[in-house]
Formats: C-alpha cells, sequence, structure tokens
C-alpha cells in the first residue's frame, strides 16, 4: 500500500506524533528517571537545562542516524550497527532497540509498505538490531515525509517523552509541562537548522554525565518505567 496521492504531509505528521501511535515511547524515560531519582532534577529550571541537554545529545547522535538511512535506505545496515556500537549504556541500547521495534512493527501494520515488511523480517531474522532512530528514518522516508520534517517530528518525540515522563514523577504539573514544550519550540528550530549542517561523521556523545546516570537505571531501588 503506498501513500494516497492526495494525502498531505502533515496528515502523516500528525499521525506518526499522535501519542496513540504504538511505538513504545511512553514506557521509558530516556533517562529523566535515574537523574531524578540520583537528586539531579528537582524543578522547572533543572528540567528545562536537563532538556537542553538531552535535545543537544540527541541532535548530535540519533538525528543523524535518521537523517542519514532518509537520505539512503540502502545504508540502514550500516547505520544500525553504527548506532548500535555508540549507544554504549546498556539501558539506552536496549531502550532504542525495543522501540525501534515497536516502530516498525506499528508502521508495517499501520502503513503496509512492503519496504517496512523487509526490513521487519531483517530485524527478526537478527541482520539488523533494530535501533529507533535508523528505523524512523526508514519509516519517514517511505511515507515521504521529507528529512526536515522528519527531523522536527523526531525532536518533538522525543520532547514530548521526556515531559510526561517529568509529569508522571511529579518534577512538573501538566501545565506546567505544556508551558516548557512551548519554550522549546524556537530552540528545536536552530537545534534543527545545525543538525542540517553535521554529517553522520559528526556524531558525539555531549552529555556523558546523564550518560552514567542512565546507564544505573536497572539498578535504582524502584523504578516507573523500563528505562
Amino acid at each position: 500500500m503506498a501513500k494516497p496521492k492526495t494525502m498531505n504531509d502533515d496528515w502523516l505528521i500528525w499521525q506518526l506524533a499522535d501519542a496513540t501511535f504504538p511505538a513504545g515511547g511512553f514506557a521509558h524515560s530516556g533517562g529523566l528517571e535515574a537523574v531524578y531519582q540520583w537528586g539531579e532534577l528537582r524543578g522547572n529550571d533543572e528540567l528545562v537545562e536537563f532538556l537542553e541537554t538531552i535535545l543537544t545529545q540527541i541532535g548530535r547522535s540519533q538525528v543523524l542516524f535518521m537523517t542519514t538511512v532518509h537520505r539512503d535506505l540502502e545504508r540502514i545496515g550500516e547505520v544500525d550497527r553504527f548506532c548500535h556500537a555508540f549507544l554504549s549504556n546498556h539501558v539506552a541500547n536496549r531502550a532504542s532497540r525495543l522501540q525501534g521495534k515497536a516502530m516498525l512493527v506499528s508502521a508495517e501494520a499501520a502503513f503496509g509498505l512492503t519496504t517496512l515488511s523487509q526490513l521487519r523480517e531483517q530485524v527478526r531474522r537478527g541482520s539488523l538490531e533494530g535501533h529507533f532512530a535508523p528505523v524512523f528514518g526508514a519509516v519517514t522516508a517511505a511515507l515521504n515525509v521529507t528529512a526536515k520534517s522528519a527531523t522536527h517530528l523526531l525532536l518533538y518525540i522525543v520532547l514530548r517523552g521526556l515531559i510526561s515522563s517529568a509529569i508522571r514523577l511529579n518534577v512538573v504539573g501538566p501545565f506546567q509541562g505544556q508551558a516548557v514544550q512551548y519554550h522549546f519550540g524556537p530552540f528545536v528550530q536552530r537545534l534543527v537548522e545545525r543538525c542540517s549542517q553535521c554529517r553522520l561523521e559528526d556524531v558525539a556523545q555531549t552529555a556523558p554525565m546523564i550518560e552514567i546516570l542512565h546507564g544505573t537505571h536497572d539498578r535504582l531501588y524502584s523504578r516507573l518505567f523500563r528505562s
């Protein structure tokens, strides 16, 4: 099944961004729960600083994995292996694979594209790890969503998930969360422009302390999220 010729790209973006699209993101906190439990994040100001740091990290890593595959689907094996090696934190690595597989299954079921069925078969056979960012690039490319729109969408999904986690952990309330999300609009726009200047070779770890704390998630005494 191909995308209907009369369909506006915005419609697809709304569907992919919808909280009911079952890509598994709401089961994960992206390291926020571990940072919170270690006492490094307590209120609105610290949440804003955390989000700026995480989004910058996503822009210098996951966005580049995603856009590389978006431009050239033939490179998905190479990029997926790179992503697997880059995510040396076992908690983040596991979460990325779980979300990637959930995204691929959901997109295949929703859109019925042969390309996605083939990718899912590769993941099932073990020839692909199926990390979220490369899969996201493949899905959005298959749906003819532009690379710039896909970058905005990826960063939006990450931001929305982190704010949702902060609300559920009672770091901020729902109204504050919406205000924070609104505040980040210009920041994300600037980040998208910066990301467009980068290549796969520019992938970097820009938030090592958060990465270290994220890796302790499995050892937390009590946990609300899977990662």
